[in-house]
């Protein structure tokens, strides 16, 4: 969530940086500052009226308790009580429709974040060269028909439209991806979480992904509940209305777990298999850290997430979003995207974001600075580390060899224990 205070002081320097990424008209930022004005009003009254009222106790322990003066005392304290109570409500009213106004606000992008959509997109890496191959390539759902991979037949009976189900050699294969990413991670000092997958309406709020985002997500039929769309939605709860010292950071963790997105709209006929399903595993990095610590964990999580890539020796490049196309808390976020050859397109299989106070603020996730001064909001950073799905595809697809058979990188050789995946 945005300081309310940087809106009602920087008005307009709020307004054109969230302009990059959204309409004006919809930012209501006009009517944020007014309602900050009456409530600051009707507070000062409120809290006028409130020592008045707490000054009774004085008056009445030097009146008989018997005498008209008493009396009256009471009388006046009283309505002065029902004033107070009525000033108390309108402050809290006023709070509402603040929170409501300012709670479904984007992050404020950083200043060298261009503005626009996808289409403003700026690719500032590109690693490796693109496979050729001499004869004529399968795509992943084929190769892993053939090599019996995958069962999408047997996923969809048990599911729906849109769920994969990994078989034999497939399910193996997944594995040891999953185990060197996890293995790395362990290497670098992240701490491994294996979190809930199912949390709580305040969960999704502090994420950023509740309100705005309410019918992404797979809803529990009882309760406030729901499946989570990422990991970062529960590392991102850990230290939630709570307080650590500045000795403590940065946290790194990081957490294997499933995610489940409803993933809303229409598909592009290419986007067959592996490439967009509602449920898929992930492992991902998360980081708390001071405000001055985040640029330093940003580049961090992006150099950690290229290197995962490039152990696997897939070709790829790193894409700086513009504002529109980064999530709704994100600052500043890059996207690594792996080469898939059958399908001639790259995909986001890493999205690094810096996302600052925004869902410490929205989730009460303070630090005491060393200094001794007053606690500070933590900043918040996530990332893949990586996202499974699309990068079967791009193994898959990559590795495939002309006898149809699928060689395995030699970084995941020790987790399958087998150098090529051959028909039965």
């Amino acid at each position: 969530m945005i300081d309310i205070k940087r809106i009602v002081e920087n008005t307009k320097e709020v307004e054109r940086a969230l302009s990059k990424r959204m309409n004006v008209e919809d930012m209501h930022l006009d009517e944020i500052v007014l309602l900050y004005s009456q409530k600051k009003e009707v507070l000062k009254e409120y809290e006028s009226k409130r020592a008045q009222q707490n000054s009774f106790n004085e008056k009445m322990a030097k009146v008989d308790k018997g005498s008209d003066e008493f009396k009256q005392l009471i009388t006046d304290l009283k309505q002065l009580s029902a004033t107070v109570k009525d000033l108390e409500e309108k402050v809290n009213e006023y709070d509402s429709k603040l929170t409501s106004l300012i709670e479904v606000l984007p992050n404020i992008p950083d200043e060298d974040v261009v503005a626009g959509g996808k289409e403003a997109n700026e690719v500032i890496k590109v690693v490796g060269e693109k496979p050729v191959f001499n004869f004529d390539i399968k795509d992943h759902v084929q190769l892993g028909t053939e090599l019996k991979l995958f069962d999408f037949a047997t996923a969809t009976k048990l599911s729906g439209n849109n769920f994969s189900m990994y078989t034999g050699m497939g399910a193996r294969l997944e594995w040891a991806l999953i185990n060197y990413f996890i293995n790395e991670h362990i290497n670098d000092g992240y701490e491994m979480i294996l979190p809930p997958h199912i949390v709580g309406e305040v969960s999704g709020y502090t994420a950023g992904q509740l309100p705005k985002f309410k019918d992404d997500v797979y809803w529990l039929n009882e309760g406030n509940q729901f499946l989570i769309p990422t990991a970062e939605t529960s590392l991102d709860n850990i230290f939630r209305d709570e307080i650590s010292e500045e000795s403590e950071l940065p946290k790194k963790y990081f957490s294997y777990t499933p995610c489940y997105r409803k993933e809303a709209g229409s598909y592009r006929a290419n986007e067959r298999g592996l490439i967009r399903v509602h449920q898929f595993n992930k492992v991902e990095m998360y980081q708390y850290t001071t405000k001055e610590g985040s640029d330093k964990a940003f580049e961090e999580l992006v150099s950690k997430a290229e290197k995962l890539v490039e152990g696997l020796g897939l070709h790829y490049r790193v894409s700086k979003l513009a504002a529109g196309d980064c999530s709704a808390p994100a600052t500043k976020t890059y996207d690594v995207e792996v080469w898939l050859p059958a399908v001639g397109q790259y995909y986001e299989v890493s999205s690094i974001s810096n996302v600052r106070e925004y869902q410490s603020r929205r989730g009460n996730m303070k630090y005491r600075p060393s200094n001794g001064g007053k606690a500070e909001y933590m900043s918040t950073l996530n990332a893949s580390g990586l996202a499974t799905s699309r990068l079967m595809v791009a193994l898959v697809e990559t590795y495939q060899q002309q006898d149809g058979s699928i060689l395995i990188p030699e970084v995941l050789r020790k987790y399958i224990g087998v150098d090529k995946i051959e028909r039965e």
